[in-house]
């Protein structure tokens, strides 16, 4: 009998450590990453506001336990910022859910950013450095930008239009810098739709003494309902800052509140996606074994990330964004509204306009996006997300200096690129003739930017704001204003049209055919006082007329 105890106690110490190893999942509990399942991800991931990351692992990969240190430490530098979390894609109850993320791999990071629509994110895979510094560098440069970054000649208009309207809570980080940190992304997100929150630079005196700041950085909060605003005299950390706000509007609840789900009538289609959901659970498994054992073979890996067997890989989604009880039927393509699609940005072909409009001693503040000789999807990102910024300030009607593409035909292209030391790859550059400067905007591999439309137009206001270091334009670049041939005026014969009595429909045939190819026009009767004004402000106009705000 007391051998039989003995044996017993034997076979419990040989299959505890199999046990602990699978329920500890190699993040404890108190670990600052957080511990998802299929659910969970959807309620804490993918209904957030807030950017993640998300780490898909085995608790027997081997990478995946080197990992966990920095992944940790990673998590710890991220709290309340943004969201740490891993999966367990050995628990069978994640494993469709890992199939259907396109999972292949151990261990496999995905970055999860708020999408345009609630509760559909952008999902893309983390290529970047297994360290905690390369994975909190890329994480933070993924943050949305909600915060309203302002000048003296802005400031009054902005309180007044916000969220709440000039009634509404509004808060105000006044700071020596130009660049808006991930705390403050982070608040404005907490206060996304509840209290706009703004920045203002040091130099911004007008702003600066309307509430009385005197240090720098000083949080200013406007409570709103014709109260008085109330500085800020605590740590710059997320949780007394949020307390602050507080007393004038709560933050978001994250994860938001589930919403009542309406009862559906049950469809046909049930069993068919629980039998792919087993489908996909049953190949993600296989997988998953064959990779295990593979892991368990071998003494020491020799790879940075480990691959499931190609014979049997789990389900991959094209769509990355996982949804239940989803009927299986097809997706509807998405109809754009054309009306809304910002046209591209004019393109300079030739080495003379480049000089005419930004590469002279009189001209002003340009973005210039010079393409590749084969362009790529970098080329189409860059110019999408620059068109979409011109497009919105001219439908806004607010200023801004110009921007152009320069094909790489252009004769003054090759010559740009060597004299700034840029790449054969899209580059964006920001030039001013006029003050000599230029600025590139660093968006290679090295680099936590990318080319979505917000990274580009974080440069876009640091540069319409001056904050942003500038490097002197090398010698041979810019042009001598008075050395270059006029911009000569196109002249189109009426043939006495509009003399005797024609209608402008009469004027514009006459005018159709003397036009350059691809140039077109609108014609406006203005009255006399009106054409005056014009003749006075063309007259007035020259070197300063594209000169930065």
């Amino acid at each position: 009998m007391l051998h039989h105890h003995h044996l017993l106690l034997t076979i419990t110490t040989l299959l505890l450590p199999a046990a602990l190893t699978t329920a500890n999942a190699i993040y404890p509990k108190d670990s600052p990453v957080l511990q998802l399942s299929a659910r969970t991800y959807r309620d804490v991931i993918e209904s957030s506001n807030h950017t993640s990351i998300v780490e898909f692992y085995a608790p027997w990969c081997g990478h995946c336990k080197s990992l966990a240190p920095a992944y940790a430490k990673a998590a710890k530098s991220l709290a309340g910022l943004a969201k740490v979390a891993a999966v367990n894609c050995d628990a069978e109850e994640n494993k469709p859910f890992c199939g259907s993320m396109g999972v292949q791999g151990f261990p496999t990071l995905k970055i999860v950013r708020p999408g345009k629509k609630a509760g559909r994110p952008l999902v893309e895979d983390y290529q970047g450095a297994r360290t905690a510094k390369g994975i909190v560098d890329a994480v933070v440069s993924q943050i949305p930008n909600h915060v309203k970054r302002l000048g003296d000649g802005e400031y009054r208009a902005w309180l007044e239009a916000e969220e709440g309207g000039a009634g509404g809570p509004k808060a105000i980080l006044f700071s020596e810098k130009g660049a808006v940190s991930a705390l403050l992304k982070a608040i404005a997100v907490d206060y996304l739709g509840v209290m706009g929150v703004a920045q203002v630079r040091s130099k911004e005196k007008e702003a600066v003494g309307q509430f009385h700041v005197e240090k720098f950085p000083t949080l200013v909060l406007l409570p709103g309902h014709g109260k008085d605003p109330v500085h800020y005299e605590g740590e710059m950390k997320k949780e007394p800052i949020l307390a602050f706000l507080s007393q004038a509007a709560q933050p978001n609840p994250d994860p938001a509140p589930p919403k009542k789900k309406e009862q559906k009538p049950k469809s046909s289609s049930t069993p068919t996606n629980k039998s792919k959901a087993s489908k996909a659970a049953s190949s993600f498994s296989k997988a998953s074994a064959s990779h295990a054992s593979a892991d368990s073979q071998s003494a020491k890996a020799s790879q940075t990330a480990e691959t499931l067997d190609e014979a049997s890989n789990p389900t991959e989604s094209p769509n990355p964004i996982v949804a239940a009880d989803e009927e299986d039927t097809p997706a509807k393509p998405v109809k754009l509204p054309t009306a809304d699609l910002a046209p591209p940005i004019q393109s300079l072909q030739d080495g003379l306009s480049l000089q005419q409009k930004c590469l002279n001693s009189k001209a002003g503040t340009c973005i210039l996006a010079l393409l590749p000789a084969t362009p790529g999807l970098s080329t189409i990102q860059a110019i999408s997300a620059l068109s979409d910024i011109h497009w919105k300030h001219e439908q806004a009607q607010r200023h801004l200096f110009p921007f152009y593409q320069l094909p790489h035909t252009n004769s003054q292209a090759a010559a740009l690129r060597a004299k700034l030391g840029l790449g054969a790859d899209v580059e964006l550059v920001a030039i001013n003739g006029k003050r000599a400067w230029y600025r590139h905007y660093g968006h290679h591999a090295s680099s936590a930017l990318s080319l979505s439309q917000a990274d580009v137009e974080d440069w876009i206001d640091a540069i319409r704001m001056g904050d942003t270091p500038k490097l002197s334009v090398p010698a041979g670049i810019i042009a001598d204003a008075s050395q270059l041939p006029q911009q000569e005026p196109v002249r189109m014969e009426t043939g006495g049209a509009g003399a005797g009595g024609s209608s402008m429909e009469e004027m514009r045939e006459a005018f159709k055919g003397q036009l350059p190819e691809g140039v077109e026009f609108e014609m406006e009767e203005v009255g006399d006082e009106e054409y005056a004004r014009l003749m006075a402000a063309q007259a007035g106009a020259g070197a300063g007329e594209h000169d930065e705000l």
